[in-house]
């Protein structure tokens, strides 16, 4: 049961902290044009050009930090499993991959997005990992 806990706590804790990097802090540091709805993805798709560089550079961010705090905290609820911390892990990178490919983007963003990612993903094993007590 700690471990499904862990698991969802991680996953709730990991997307919230893309929240606020993603859409409280980047795009009140860099607000996105007015008349534009973040929330409408063929708006996105058909406007990522006037999507200010600040805000994009949050996103690759958002989601780095978002697999490690996920996967740490899931490590730091299961304590005995690395499990939680993979599925926190492996569900944050399915949602990137999932954002660069239904959004066209500039090369430099799909590279930086997916190697960002796959450090976090390394990043948080390692923290989780120093949670376990074997």
């Amino acid at each position: 049961m700690r471990n499904v806990l862990a698991t969802i706590v991680g996953f709730i804790v990991a997307s919230i902290t893309v929240y606020i990097f993603e859409s409280l802090l980047g795009q009140t540091l860099f607000p996105l044009p007015e008349g534009s709805n973040p929330m409408d993805m063929e708006w996105i798709k058909n406007n990522m050009d006037k999507i200010p560089v600040g805000a994009k550079i949050f996103v690759v961010l958002a989601h780095f930090l978002g697999i490690i705090v996920g996967m740490w905290i899931a490590g730091l609820i299961s304590k005995t499993s690395m499990v939680p911390a993979y599925i926190v892990g492996g569900l944050m990178l399915a949602a990137t991959a999932f954002n660069i490919i239904m959004l066209p983007k500039e090369l430099w963003f799909t590279i930086a997005d997916a190697a960002f990612a796959i450090i976090g993903f390394l990043i948080g094993k390692s923290m989780a990992r120093k949670q376990l007590t074997n």
